[in-house]
């Protein structure tokens, strides 16, 4: 496996860290774009590929025989399809990093790899089929955060509501260790759902913002919304992991301490 190239496609926020953990060991690592010397900077340029899923041209550029961590929806769903069959093999490993929004709201109880998804939503069907048919491993992410990616941004530029409403969270650099640990103890076809496992109301965060930090908030609103309950049991008892971030304000304060 250390001499299995590895494509990371779609090397975006997520893809950075990724690569990073990747390049601990001694396999090829290759990150790809659209525009890669654009936006591909951290990877060295060696490793730099263009990909286009919608240019079946730039499909050759992706080493033969590779695994694929694959970072952005896999739509349309039958050109996905007709990539997979072009770049997989029989021992190629394929990972598709997935949302939690593949859950639907409104369930009253804990969510895990158990609950059914909803395959009404274009994403989510096309990577059903993929792990269906090709063996691929959804990761389910919930919402990410970590180096520029601060939640105390997201209060500060008014994208969330001071509400009660629960959010599920996880570092980027557990995904990215999780995404790499997939590769090497993932049945094929399986599902996790990746979660630091304490959802919190949106209320509390932004307390712990403003008191601690003197973030401004915005004021309370109420809502009907409850959030999700999502279980991450699954993921670290099969990969025996244990999260570098568990707790979110620690995280954030470390985050916020960081900041120029």
């Amino acid at each position: 496996m250390a001499h299995v190239p590895l494509v990371i496609l779609g090397a975006g926020y997520t893809g950075r860290f990724i690569y990073r953990v990747a390049r601990r060991g001694r396999r090829p690592v290759f990150a790809t774009s659209r525009d890669p010397d654009a936006h591909l900077t951290f990877a060295h340029p060696h490793h730099r590929i263009r990909f286009d899923l919608q240019q079946p041209e730039t499909w050759t550029q992706v080493p033969q025989q590779s695994d694929i961590i694959w970072c952005f929806p896999a739509l349309p769903q039958d050109v996905a399809e007709t990539f997979a069959q072009h770049a997989l093999d029989a021992h190629s490993r394929l990972i598709l990093l997935g949302s939690t929004l593949a859950y639907r709201t409104g369930h009253s109880g804990l969510i895990d790899e158990r609950t059914q998804v909803n395959c009404s939503l274009p994403r989510v069907a096309s990577e059903e089929r993929l792990r269906t048919t090709y063996g691929a491993v959804v990761l389910r992410l919930s919402g990410l955060y970590g180096p520029g990616r601060h939640v105390f941004d997201w209060i500060r530029n008014g994208k969330i509501k001071n509400s009660q409403k629960s959010v599920n969270l996880i570092h980027v650099e557990d995904v990215a260790e999780l995404c790499l640990l997939a590769l090497q103890h993932a049945a094929p076809g399986s599902t996790y759902i990746l979660s630091d496992g304490q959802p919190r109301p949106w209320t509390d965060i932004c307390r712990f913002a403003a008191e601690r930090f003197q973030v401004a908030v915005p004021p309370a609103t109420l809502t009907r919304e409850t959030g999700k309950r999502l279980s991450p049991r699954k993921v670290l008892a099969d990969f025996n992991y244990r999260l570098k971030h568990p707790d979110l304000f620690t995280a954030l304060g470390e985050l916020e301490s960081a900041n120029p």
